[in-house]
This record gives C-alpha cells, structure tokens and sequence, in this order.
C-alpha cells in the first residue's frame, strides 16, 4: 500500500510500530514550568516546606514527606488542582503535537481528565499490574502519552512488552485464561522492556501491548502523568466521546459536516 507521508512520518510510523513506543524530547518547555507553577506553591504550603527548596527534590525525595496512608488522598488533590488548569492540559497537547499529528492525525480527541501516579519507594499500594488497556475497553486506536517529571529507569520507572513480541503472546493466549497478572508477567517477563526515560522527555507508547509497573525499589520517588489520545473519527470502545473524551483539533469542514442538514423538499 502506497501512503502520501513524508519521510520523516514514514521513519516515525516505522520505528512507532517496530518498537511499540517512542521517547522524545518536550517540545514545549513551557509545559514543565507551568506544571511547578501550579505543584510546588500546592506541596509547599501542604508539607510545611521551605520556599526555596529545589522542584525536583520535593518530589524525587516525596517518601521522606509524606507516609503511605495518606498518598492517595493527596495525589487525588493534585489531580484536580492539575485538571483545573486549562494552560496545563493545553500544554500537555502542545508538547507532544508533532508526534501526535504524525502518528493519529490532526483531529484529535483527548482524554478529559490528565491521569498523575505517585510512586514511592518500596510502596506496594500503587502497583498497575500487567495489562493491555483494551482489555478494560479502550479502543485500540488510542495512544499514550506518558510524562515523567522525574527521571524514570529500571523499576521506577515502567515497562511494556517488546513490539516484536506480541504476535507470539497473542498466539500463547490461551495459556492464560483463568490465570492472574501475576502469572502472566512471570510467564512473559523476558520479552518485558523497561523503558528509560528522563525529566524534560516524554513517552508516547502503543497502549495496546501489555504494560504495567512493579513496586519500586530505587532510592526516588515516581511521578508520572498519563493520557490518552486518538483521531475523533476513529472507532471508539467503551469510553465515548464526551463521557471520556473531548475533540481539541476539529478542523472547518469537519465542523461543517458535523453540522451539516440535507435540504427537504
């Protein structure tokens, strides 16, 4: 099949289908800035800390602050200080666009609600076992941006399996019915690929291979923010449009179509 992209779409495409993800420099460094903006006055005030303390130390030393039982309620704060934020979703979009434009399109939906995991060391309470996320209903042509505001390696960071591997785990299925993820990780844990990536990237990745984290037994703390993108005119799964998604590109004629009545006679 013969495909009017660019080469440099045509390289993207390919190294996005044969490695399963992609991690890129932030192309807008405004995106971080505006993020501490908004997280540091919050995490200040509500850990007593000093105003000049460093961004990247309140949140790589997090463990030290803060204790187990109470990291749920206040990553849920965070959430909707960071989704009340129209600059910081709008960024968001910003900073992985050229990536998304390649791969998905330029009429875009995005996920109504940025998704922040907090993970600190030796925490077992915020474990995403392996799975593929259209196993819960989402539609396999969305894709994820993940984004780290930390450095990100080995177990803390997250891994997916190996592109070249799926077809295999699909054909070895079977094997897994009435088995728990548990299972299914050991079984395939030498096809798994932890992907390194550091504060100032961005991780765009195929939601539909299996993925996941383990407890984290580095020495830091684990931020991460996800969502999820796909074409507005693509299928959708269980999460529809408007419920779970909101157009952020439409273009003229699509609004016009959309729009559009039949003459009656």
């Amino acid at each position: 099949m013969s495909y009017f992209l660019s080469k440099n779409e045509i390289k993207l495409s390919k190294k996005y289908k044969e490695q399963g993800y992609i991690v890129f420099k932030n192309f807008d460094k405004n995106f971080l800035k505006e993020v501490e903006k908004v997280i540091k006055p919050f995490l200040i005030k509500k850990l007593k800390l000093k105003k000049n303390i460093k961004f990247l130390n309140i949140l790589n030393n997090f463990h030290k602050y803060i204790g187990i039982k109470d990291l749920n309620k206040l990553r849920l704060d965070l959430i909707k200080l960071i989704n009340s934020s129209r600059k910081i979703r709008e960024l968001y979009f910003i900073n992985s666009r050229p990536y998304l434009y390649s791969l998905i399109g330029n009429e875009l939906a995005m996920q109504n609600r940025i998704n922040l995991s907090i993970q600190l060391p030796n925490d077992d309470s915020s474990l995403l076992p392996i799975h593929s996320d259209t196993w819960s209903g989402d539609s396999p042509y969305e894709t994820v941006v993940w984004v780290p505001l930390v450095n990100c390696y080995k177990t803390k960071s997250m891994y997916i399996l190996k592109a070249k591997k799926y077809k295999k785990f699909l054909d070895d299925f079977k094997e897994f019915k009435n088995k728990n993820s548990q299972f299914i990780f050991k079984k395939i844990k030498k096809d798994l690929l932890w992907i390194k990536v550091k504060s100032g990237e961005s991780l765009i990745f195929n939601q539909n291979l299996p993925h996941g984290n383990v407890v984290n037994l580095e020495k830091e703390t684990r931020w991460s923010f996800n969502c999820r993108f796909k074409s507005i005119f693509s299928p959708y799964g269980d999460k529809k449009i408007g419920e779970f998604f909101t157009p952020i590109t439409p273009r003229a004629q699509s609004e016009i179509g959309m729009n559009y009545d039949l003459p009656k006679l």
